[in-house]
């Protein structure tokens, strides 16, 4: 049997590869996967983080044992890192500066991971696309749009380019929806009328209480905006587009006129 283990399947130089080498690898990778499970597991069942971090804690914990899992698996080889560090240093030199961007977004990565900017579910707005992150990992980061298409980004693009995070420091935004009416219109009635579409619609936030504000003497209308807050911040233009058919529909019932644009023209004869 000991003769089966140590029979050398092949030798390159003075590196020998052995049954047992195989069959420790094949052990230690069984452990370290365990190791991995029980570390997922440990982390999920603390009740005072919420779930973007432990899934950010998890995430760097599993990289660094598999960095240190590699390392030690190569050692069990019987390969000496060392040396080989050493006689392909020229050559790391060339790859690294060849692979800069690379390089960019796994720091970008662990960035991401380590401060929590940017976080799993989070609704972020970046290249004038509003998504949510669905996945982080260690070089890019999966993200679903709201036609429903997912986007795979360089961690670099989230962290060195400008971006807004919708669900930062908390769940609900502030949000608006502006209408005009005729100037005929009573203002009282309009501001009573686009209160009553606000708090009527599902998905709007009772505290903080929404509002109406009159914004502005436009060129054909009086300008006014409903300002409401909602925790569907992926989803929002749906409750806008609900509120605008109610305010529609309050608006015809009540003979309230959204006017056209309206020009006048003088005509030298």
């Amino acid at each position: 049997m000991k003769e089966i283990l140590n029979y050398t399947l092949f030798q390159a130089g003075e590196f020998d590869v052995k049954i047992i080498s195989f069959l420790k690898l094949f052990v230690f990778i069984i452990v370290i996967s365990l190791i991995l499970k029980i570390i997922k597991k440990t982390i999920y069942k603390i009740d005072k983080i919420d779930v973007a971090k432990k899934y950010s804690i998890y995430n760097l914990v599993r990289y660094l044992i598999i960095v240190i899992s590699i390392i030690t698996g190569l050692q069990l080889f019987g390969l000496n890192l060392s040396v080989l560090v050493a006689g392909s240093a020229a050559l790391l030199v060339g790859i690294g500066l060849g692979l800069q961007n690379l390089f960019s977004d796994f720091v970008s990565g662990i960035i991401l991971l380590v401060d929590s900017s940017v976080k799993v579910n989070d609704v972020i707005e970046a290249d004038g696309l509003i998504c949510i992150v669905k996945e982080i990992n260690l070089r890019t980061t999966t993200v679903l749009t709201r036609d429903d298409k997912y986007i795979i980004l360089p961690n670099s693009n989230l962290t060195k380019n400008q971006l807004i995070n919708w669900t930062h420091n908390n769940l609900a935004s502030r949000f608006e929806v502006n209408v005009g009416v005729d100037y005929s219109s009573d203002v009282n009635q309009v501001m009573q009328l686009l209160k009553e579409a606000v708090d009527s619609q599902n998905g709007v936030l009772k505290d903080p209480n929404s509002f109406v504000r009159f914004t502005d003497f436009g060129d054909s209308s009086l300008n006014f905006s409903i300002i409401f807050w909602s925790e569907d911040v992926f989803r929002v233009e749906s409750i806008k587009s609900e509120m605008r058919i109610k305010i529609f529909e309050l608006f015809k019932e009540n003979n309230v006129t959204i006017p056209f644009p309206q020009r006048v023209v003088h005509i030298n004869k």
